[in-house]
């Protein structure tokens, strides 16, 4: 099974991407077929007997264009077009143009209705085919201008999958067409001194509304374009602080090359002020660089040489240089622009329903447009009035707002989510996010810090904490075990200058023994020291202890007496804890699973408040959990970051990985935190909840405003008020009603995750 995707152009409204997505359904060997309409992509999945060539032309067929996707790196993709301005840019020509000519029409048209001063040779009824004809030549270049509607709206039709443009170019073309029928009968009333058939036509043209018509929607898809552009400016700000060129060491020389031509292995300098052009390991060097695009921290990051630096972050102080290490499409900027475009390119469930209601939608339109003109007519009314109704009718219909109700905000959700540093790989995930009730959380790694750390350092009083931790680190030094890593990590922190050891030897396997300046010290744990009779004192009820606060308790001493406990444990990350109570205020329960023995998981669970513990789990014994707990009727989210949670990551609901973790869990996870901090994760859950609270309320609008709509411009208040709307008011609200949705997706850009705020915690 093979999956592609391709570029789409000709799509205007969710009835477009409905239509292209049926006419390649049909195509055999066909899976899965996703067409976005917000980035005018096409997704198929498909097996080996199906061609590039296949799918495009079934795109043809359905009256559109297709090419495939061209997948630029992070670099390439700063200096690539953007389509939208493009678009923007020919949109605004045309708006312009509408305007221009729009504006005298109007006044020759209607002027005369509030006393505006009209030329003697377009008053009275003998100058009415020069008052009709000049009104036609007005309305031509803005027909021209706007062709697009027609060429693309009678196309559709012609295909039986009719869109918004068809009802757009029916509508317009009924008013020109009408326009035209009336100057025919005004020669022909003047022609024949048949003066009432003048006075019936000569005011009732409707080439002003046909233009106002095309005017209005061209004004509203100006500024529903610009939205757009708007809502996708978090990952434009991404790309623009990759740069364009590096500075290398070859040839024992410092050069400047372009970005595509770093390779892997190349060292890279990084001077003041200046970003990381690609991912890499610093060899030379320190600084602090701000990581704050990707990662949203806010202070800068303490770097030196062994660590890690990424694409699009900036040095701010020091010089460094470091060993490339991912290139092109591999760095992080441009896997992160790769899961938001991949995100935006995917659809919601929420979203798919709109579809299949624009898909039937504008030919239903199409429908009650005829039934209100044969209804009109047959009650005895004017072939102008009905018409009018008609024209009013598919103008009012056009389902721009359905079809933008839910892509927009997905857009800007998960471009807001990667300002955070979560990164949503698809839109289903984002929406299922919202409806999670039980979150699964890994221990190691996820609610601590994965690596064992120095909490305690306790002596019989006799000797000091340093005196300790010089005999401690000593001792262990020649170990390779983690927990006496810790131990030596905590004698580098407190500047202390290690001893050397002689007749270094383990014992029993419970333990170690040396001589530190011809001195015996054995250190090791409890068991070691019963088995050695060394005499414990009160160091026995202190180990019991820290054993329940899931410490692990290192004994040091000599042949006769224990000197001290060095306690090491895996702490909890500092925002663990904040995360947990989050959870909970929003109404989600909390289970932590891990493979640690159950009194350190439930030490765990008593220093978080976790509702509940499951401990001693095997990797398939992860993932059944989440089995179980989803056969209650739990929405489950499991946050992890090993290879061991990649079973349960993938059988959850939504799978979330921590950015530090590893590969196979981030390919296994829905939705990565970029930073190592479980904050993240509630973040990624209140974003959900923000974006389709969004979309709802894009949705009850455009169906609210189409279902009062049609009724309105059909004419059911009429006969009992004498009101109706005019074709021009009816593109008019068409138009705000796009642009009121789009307005209200971008209300997500001013999104606040729940712990910056000084505010209680509401669902």
């Amino acid at each position: 099974m093979e999956q592609k995707r391709f570029d789409v152009t000709g799509m205007t409204c969710s009835a477009c991407s409905a239509a292209v997505e049926k006419s390649v359904r049909k195509l055999d060997g066909i899976s899965n077929v996703t067409v976005s309409l917000m980035t005018n992509t096409m997704t198929v999945a498909y097996d080996e007997d199906v061609t590039e060539d296949s799918v495009i032309e079934a795109v043809k067929r359905a009256g559109y264009g297709a090419q495939v996707h061209n997948k630029k790196g992070a670099a390439q993709s700063v200096t690539k077009a953007n389509p939208i301005e493009d678009e923007l840019k020919e949109m605004k020509t045309r708006l312009i143009v509408s305007t221009v000519f729009l504006i005298p029409l109007l006044y020759i048209a209607m002027g005369y209705m509030v006393g505006l001063p009209v030329p003697g040779w377009l008053v009275g009824p003998e100058n009415a085919i020069s008052f009709a004809f000049i009104q036609m030549l007005l309305s031509m270049p803005i027909a021209y201008v706007n062709r697009k509607y027609f060429s693309i709206g009678f196309k559709a039709l012609w295909l039986r999958s009719p869109n918004m443009d068809s009802l757009i170019a029916i509508g317009a073309s009924a008013a020109f067409l009408y326009g035209i029928y009336a100057i025919f009968r005004t020669g022909y009333g003047l022609g024949h001194n048949e003066m009432h058939i003048v006075h019936n036509f000569a005011h009732d043209l409707y080439f002003e509304v046909g233009a106002t018509i095309l005017t209005l929607i061209t004004f509203g898809k100006f500024l529903e374009t610009r939205s757009k552009g708007k809502t996708s400016e978090a990952i434009s700000k991404l790309m623009d602080l990759a740069p364009k060129t590096a500075l290398v060491v070859r040839n024992d020389m410092e050069m400047e090359v372009p970005i595509d031509e770093v390779i892997i292995g190349d060292i890279v300098v990084v001077k003041p002020g200046k970003s990381v052009p690609v991912d890499g390991t610093i060899v030379e060097g320190s600084s602090s660089v701000d990581q704050s695009a990707l990662t949203g921290e806010s202070i800068p990051v303490e770097k030196s040489a062994g660590d890690k630096v990424i694409a699009a972050t900036i040095n701010k102080t020091g010089y460094f240089r470091f060993r490339a290490e991912k290139v092109g499409d591999d760095t992080t900027l441009a896997k992160i622009i790769q899961l938001v475009e991949d995100a935006n390119a995917t659809k919601a469930p929420i979203a798919k329903l709109a579809d299949k209601i624009s898909g039937i939608f504008v030919p239903t339109v199409i429908a009650i447009a005829i039934v209100t003109f044969i209804v009109w007519i047959s009650l005895g009314y004017s072939f102008e009035f009905a018409l009018s109704l008609a024209i009013t009718v598919l103008v009012i219909s056009c389902p721009c707002a359905l079809g933008l109700a839910t892509p927009v905000a997905i857009m800007v959700g998960t471009g807001k989510g990667a300002q955070h540093g979560i990164l949503v790989k698809s839109a289903e995930a984002l929406e299922t996010m919202h409806s999670i009730n039980t979150v699964v959380l890994d221990k190691t790694g996820t609610i601590t810090e994965g690596k064992p750390v120095v909490t305690d350092i306790i002596t019989d009083g006799n000797i000091s904490e340093e005196e300790l931790i010089l005999i401690g680190a000593s001792i262990e030094k020649p170990s390779e075990h983690p927990l006496a890593e810790a131990i030596v990590e905590k004698a580098k922190e407190m500047n202390i200058t290690l001893k050397k050891v002689e007749n270094f030897n383990s014992v029993s396997g419970m333990g170690i023994a040396a001589l530190i300046d011809g001195k015996p010290y054995i250190a090791g744990n409890l068991k070691l020291m019963n088995e050695e009779n060394i005499v414990m004192g009160d160091f026995q009820e202190i180990s019991d202890r820290l054993a329940n606060e899931g410490k692990t308790p290192l004994f040091f001493g000599t042949n006769e007496k224990v000197l001290g406990i060095i306690a090491v444990a895996d702490v909890v990350k500092k925002n663990s804890k904040q995360a947990i109570e989050l959870f909970k205020k929003m109404g989600i329960d909390v289970v932590m699973l891990t493979g640690d023995n159950k009194r350190t998981a439930e030490a765990i669970r008593r220093q978080l408040n976790i509702d509940r513990v499951v401990a001693e789990v095997l990797p398939q014994d992860k993932e059944r959990e989440i089995r179980e707990i989803q056969a209650t009727g739990h929405k489950v989210a499991m946050i992890g970051d090993g290879i061991n949670d990649a079973p349960a990551l993938t059988r959850a609901d939504v799978g979330v990985a921590i950015g530090a973790g590893t590969d196979i869990a981030i390919e296994s996870a829905d939705i990565v935190l970029i930073k190592n901090d479980l904050l993240d994760a509630v973040t990624a859950v209140q974003l959900s909840r923000a974006t389709i609270k969004n979309i709802k309320q894009n949705l009850f609008w455009a169906f609210f405003y189409n279902v009062l709509g049609i009724p309105v411009a059909a004419g059911v208040f009429y006969i009992a008020l004498g009101w109706r709307l005019s074709p021009m008011f009816a593109a008019a609200a068409m138009s705000i009603s796009s642009v009121f949705v789009v307005t209200n997706a971008l209300r997500l850009k001013f999104f606040q995750p729940l712990h910056e705020k000084n505010r209680p915690v509401t669902e």
